[in-house]
């Protein structure tokens, strides 16, 4: 699906469950949750998210939001007390929606970059990198960082992939070897296609959607050795909204005390990109 195929429409998804008095789960309580006095008013909680970008935020096949990220949403939202607002958005346009005031977050699993930290605050609740998927027929050709160095790797426009890419080609150049050559596609499905059609010889993307890949697509694309830019990602909250920033951090908190929120990783193959605390960050300096 191409982003610029992609509805602007808000998909309204009634998960509202009003939680009454005080419920123990596991070592925490729904009374530590922060919920923001004005998400409280509304009733709901407005999360942009992509749905194009599997695990973490695609439809099943009866056309629904489902995912990492989308599930995450609705066990935070059924925490609060409040429904969920799913409101599709293309990825490019996620944070813009966010700093206009469509949304109240963007739940996408951004990479935490210094850059982003200038326009919002993050919430950090998983760790990733990126990693290099080809072809089970080209995958011994790309054992090494090397091995990469002059070939084709697809990224998608706008993600963390793009600035490792410029890291690894700096490192070719180095090593004086052919710097990697990108090729910048608008979604993950025509970023998988040229590889698998051979336009391309890899693609660059985080590692926990490139190994659901690989596991969903019966191995048509496999990640080879090499994790590279390791680090942690967060859902996006207003720049310095520092109310909505709490909520998210205690209600994340709640959901890894209480064991659903490692449920729902494990549920999709990469349990190990859990956290054990969920934190803000302001700025780079922050991270942890």
């Amino acid at each position: 699906m191409n982003y610029a195929q992609v509805s602007r429409k808000a998909l309204t998804c009634t998960f509202a469950a009003i939680l009454v008095g005080v419920i123990q789960i596991g070592t925490a309580s729904a009374a530590e949750i922060s919920v923001k006095p004005a998400i409280a008013e509304a009733g709901k909680l407005r999360v942009g998210s992509t749905l194009s970008y599997a695990p973490f935020e695609f439809r099943d096949e009866n056309n629904n939001p489902t995912g990492i990220d989308i599930e995450l949403a609705y066990e935070a939202t059924k925490l609060m007390g409040v429904g969920l607002e799913i409101v599709e958005i293309p990825w490019v346009n996620t944070l813009p929606a966010l700093a206009s005031g469509r949304t109240d977050i963007s739940w996408a699993s951004y990479t935490v970059r210094a850059d982003r930290l200038e326009q919002v605050d993050f919430v950090v609740f998983m760790e990733a990198g990126t990693v290099v998927s080809t072809t089970p027929e080209k995958a011994s050709s790309m054992q090494s960082q090397n091995d990469i160095c002059g070939k084709k790797m697809a990224i998608v426009a706008g993600g963390s992939a793009d600035f490792t890419a410029d890291k690894l080609s700096t490192a070719c150049t180095q090593a004086n070897l052919n710097p990697i050559e990108k090729a910048i596609f608008p979604d993950v499905a025509s970023a998988i296609q040229s590889v698998l059609s051979g336009r391309v010889d890899g693609r660059l993307d985080d590692s926990t959607a490139s190994g659901y890949f690989e596991v969903t697509s019966g191995g048509k694309l496999v990640v080879v050795p090499g994790l590279y830019d390791k680090s942690p990602a967060g859902i996006a909250v207003p720049k310095g909204d520092s109310e909505a920033a709490e909520m998210m951090r205690s209600v994340l908190q709640v959901m890894i005390d209480n064991g659903s929120y490692q449920a729902i990783f494990d549920k999709y193959g990469i349990g190990s990109s859990t956290v054990k605390e969920a934190y803000v960050v302001t700025n780079i300096g922050e991270l942890r």
